[in-house]
């Protein structure tokens, strides 16, 4: 597939630093600029537990949705230019560089990674572990060991725990939700009704080749057995992408010609 390609265009970033009295200054974000649009991107540190005391830790928690509120309200470069202006002793933010950019998403990930990431890994607590698809199905759906390929960093404000893992998703047919490419991060052990729920499928007796799993919609139509038991009639695996077709199964399919492996979170990172 050709994908186009997309002019640079001018921006400006600054770091976003802590100063606290007797520690190093750190760098815990990257503010980002678009210029032409006046739109702000913004990647803090979330991990505030891991490096800093109670006495400090609120205000740090809410940093994140406070500059949000502001953005919203002050636009990019105003919010940037009160900053400048207002940052006390304890937060510092560095004089605005300039860049070329033409992915601003890409390029925030990367000064983050850069400047800011944490080089310490906290299993699912700063990050959840990298599974190929195929490996993914063998530790959540066959109850074996998988190896994991490396742990990737999890979002800001996102709770944890350890059925969460991130895997990079294949195809077009959840398109535009998710981008064939798209690092995604799933949780195993769907707990509930599975009712509309956005799934992470392997598809039994296909050749692997990638094509064996896939990311659908799940619905199912049941029918009432008494005034309390309800029994399934038919089970829809349905994509976003109009030009795919759903998959239509009975309720004797599932584990014969397909089983659930995690359920889909969010997409952590789109194809650069």
């Amino acid at each position: 597939m050709i994908r186009a390609v997309t002019a640079n265009k001018p921006a400006k970033f600054s770091l976003l630093q802590l100063a606290l009295p007797s520690k190093a200054v750190q760098n815990i974000g990257i503010l980002l600029l678009d210029p032409s649009t006046d739109r702000l991107y913004k990647k803090l540190r979330s991990d505030w537990n891991t490096f800093v005391d109670s006495e400090h830790l609120d205000v740090l928690e809410s940093l994140d949705g406070d500059f949000d509120g502001k953005i919203t309200e002050m636009g990019g470069d105003k919010f940037l230019l009160n900053l400048e202006d207002t940052v006390s002793n304890t937060f510092r933010i560095t004089d605005r560089e300039d860049l070329a950019v033409s992915d601003f998403e890409a390029a925030l990930n990367r000064l983050y990674e850069a400047h800011v990431q944490r080089t310490e890994v906290i299993p699912f607590v700063t990050h959840v572990p990298l599974y190929s698809l195929r490996a993914a199905a063998t530790k959540f759906g066959e109850d074996m060991d998988a190896a994991e390929e490396g742990w990737v960093e999890a979002p800001s404000r996102r709770k944890l725990d350890r059925n969460m893992f991130a895997a990079r998703v294949v195809g077009q047919s959840m398109e535009p939700l998710i981008k064939d490419g798209s690092l995604c991060l799933f949780r195993a052990g769907v707990v509930g009704s599975r009712q509309n729920k956005r799934l992470l499928i392997q598809k039994m007796g296909t050749v692997d080749t990638g094509g064996e799993f896939t990311v659908k919609t799940y619905t199912s139509k049941k029918l009432p057995t008494n005034e309390e038991q309800w029994r399934h009639v038919s089970i829809r695996l349905q994509p976003l992408n109009p030009e795919f077709e759903a998959m239509e199964f009975g309720p004797e399919d599932e584990h014969k010609q397909f089983r659930v492996i995690a359920e889909f979170v969010r997409v952590l990172k789109e194809p650069v």
